[in-house]
């Protein structure tokens, strides 16, 4: 039986497809269309899915969409009523797109699936699921449990934005909710409104800039916007808020109790900034701790699996692995609304057909890495680059392994495309930009020069799974990079008076350990664990580099630059080689150095996307 999950319509659009209860195929619309974030129905998703599964849309049993567009119509038309005549102006906006686009959801999509291909003979199977179904089915029936406590949070669904619930074999149940518009997910984006970031997307920077800063207004914050409550639930105090009604997330009343107005975008950052951003990091870490344990006490289960947005926030999902709430903790990582698409399918699957398990068979979960996306053939490879103007060299697997290790040992920022593209926002060493942790200047260097973004940024390492306990303060799997740990102690540097005296952006050139461009600026680091049985190709380059340096660390980034969709092909990613000051490129076996390319070819990226 073939499912086709899909999400769509808000942002990050995704598809996905479970064969017989294996996810087969997965990836988000933005990497096919360009547009970051694209909302727009998945095609080009959708498409690639099903050629993995080798069959038409006439091939599909059935076409599960992630959450139920009428119910969060009730939800738009309930909370204009509730507030009116405040709203009138948003609900103004809002109604016409409902009418035309959203109200008849149900026909535009089979209108759209009829387009493709084995269109006309599809059997017209299309199933709805909520929002949090689908999130929590994404979460428990993709990890490594047969039982388990869910816990879903993000901004919000058809009414809910948190819920509490148990897995059980193929049983999947929601026991608790929170609903709109009580949301950790939307007072975190009030935050990230209000330092200035864009809503959907600036969450990753808010968290980043955390650590420059002090929680000097948590307290405000508990006292005034949430109630936090000892039972995990909470309630926010909507005078504050702006995004029931209005067309911004916050208003007037926000802006007085934290003393001014928002940032404007690309305004300079301020300690101001930075102390909101450790502040409302703070608060949610509470919450988050808070509704873990209440699921912990309501269900009684070892181990828990998360899935939303909110899951996205690594640092809380750190701290929680550290309290010890749960024995073990599972993320999954296309946590946000793209990792509905493939709930949606599992849901179907697991739940409306009532199908068991699908047995693990010695892997870690059942995301295959989460390695999930379109892979290249070599032959493929050098007709696309060839076509594309690039100058290479095609070299066997041993000799591109030693030649980026010795890149990398040299101080030298590489471009790294290797089989499926992964599912979710993170490069996981299929589409990664790479360097040497061990560089003091590394950090700044791939900020400001390649990925033309913000110089406070940190990046990830990537660990050999057998290695990680000697460098960080974890020993366990972390490898889709959603757990912060520590560096470890004996691997820091200690700092002088001086150094320690300084404030907010001025800590960053501070070098903290041994591999300073993957320690934050609170000795911390954002692990990703690389597994010999799930990127054989990439545990082998950090192999070869652990032996060139004796270092079995690499900085991995995303490949792409600000504003930007990851990139998929070859093309992809050539592009992004002649637009950034990248130094070398691998793609399969071919490997290009910047000095010998076409310079004719070389392209003005700093400009190309809008930011985000």
């Amino acid at each position: 039986m073939r499912i086709l999950g899909i999400s769509a319509f808000y942002h990050d659009s995704a598809a996905a497809i479970v064969v017989d209860g294996e996810i087969v195929a997965a990836a988000q619309e933005e990497r096919f269309s360009r547009v970051k974030h694209d909302p727009r129905f998945p095609r080009g998703a959708v498409s690639y899915c099903l050629d993995e599964a080798g069959c038409g849309l006439d091939g599909v049993d059935h076409v599960a969409f992630f959450e139920k567009p009428l119910i969060k119509f009730e939800r738009l038309l309930e909370t204009y009523l509730a507030t009116a005549p405040k709203g009138f102006r948003s609900f103004q906006m809002a109604i016409p797109v409902w009418m035309k686009e959203k109200l008849f959801q149900k026909s535009g999509l089979k209108k759209s699936l009829k387009k493709l291909k084995g269109g006309d003979a599809w059997n017209g199977s299309l199933l709805f699921t909520e929002h949090h179904q689908s999130h929590a089915a994404s979460a428990y029936f993709a990890s490594p449990f047969d039982r388990a406590a869910v816990l879903t949070m993000d901004g919000v669904g058809e009414w809910c934005t948190t819920s509490i619930g148990k897995g059980l074999g193929n049983r999947l149940e929601i026991e608790r909710e929170i609903h709109f518009p009580h949301s950790i997910g939307l007072l975190y984006s009030a935050f990230t409104f209000y330092a200035g970031f864009k809503v959907n997307s600036g969450e990753y920077k808010l968290m980043g800039l955390a650590p420059y800063g002090e929680p000097k207004y948590a307290r405000a914050i508990l006292d005034n916007l949430i109630d936090l409550r000892d039972d995990g639930s909470f309630r926010l105090d909507q005078k504050f808020f702006d995004y029931c009604t209005g067309l911004t997330m916050t208003g007037g009343e926000f802006d007085k109790l934290f003393g001014g107005p928002p940032r404007k975008p690309e305004e300079r950052l301020t300690q101001r900034e930075m102390d909101i951003a450790a502040s409302i990091q703070e608060v949610t870490e509470l919450a988050v701790m808070g509704l873990a344990r209440e699921a912990k006490r309501t269900t009684g289960e070892k181990s828990l699996c998360l899935a939303g947005g909110v899951a996205l926030n690594c640092v809380a999902n750190g701290k929680l692995l550290k309290e010890g709430v749960f024995d073990s903790i599972w993320i999954q990582p296309a946590a946000g609304d793209a990792g509905g698409a493939l709930g949606a399918a599992l849901a179907v699957w697991h739940q409306f057909h009532e199908k068991p398990l699908a047995p693990l068979g010695g892997r870690q979960d059942r995301m295959r890495g989460a390695y999930l996306g379109p892979a290249y053939e070599q032959a493929d490879i050098e007709r696309r680059l060839t076509a594309a103007g690039a100058r290479f060299k095609s070299l066997d697997d041993a000799a591109i392994i030693d030649s980026t290790a010795a890149a990398l040992a040299e101080g030298k920022a590489v471009g790294w495309m290797q089989g499926r593209m992964e599912f979710g926002p993170r490069a996981l060493g299929a589409r990664s930009i790479l360097g040497d942790p061990r560089s003091p200047t590394m950090q700044k260097l791939l900020n400001l020069k390649v990925k033309y973004r913000e110089s406070f940024r940190p990046f990830a390492p990537s660990v050999l799974r057998e290695d990680v306990a000697d460098w960080f303060d974890l020993d366990g799997d972390s490898p889709y990079m959603l757990l912060v740990a520590g560096v470890k102690r004996e691997r820091t540097r200690k700092m002088s008076e001086r150094e320690e005296s300084l404030f907010g952006i001025d800590k960053l050139n501070v070098a903290r350990s041994e591999i300073p461009a993957v320690t934050h600026v609170d000795y911390s680091a954002r692990v990703q664990t690389v597994h010999k049985e799930t990127n054989p190709r990439y545990w082998a380059l950090i192999d070869a580099f652990k032996r060139r340096t004796g270092c079995p660390v690499l900085v991995n980034t995303s490949f792409n630059v600000r504003g930007e969709p990851i990139v998929m092909t070859p093309e992809d990613a050539f592009r992004c080689l002649m637009g950034t000051e990248i130094d070398v490129l691998v793609v399969g076996n071919c490997l290009l150095l910047k000095e010998d390319q076409n310079p004719a070819l070389k392209i003005d990226y700093k400009d190309r996307f809008e930011l985000d």
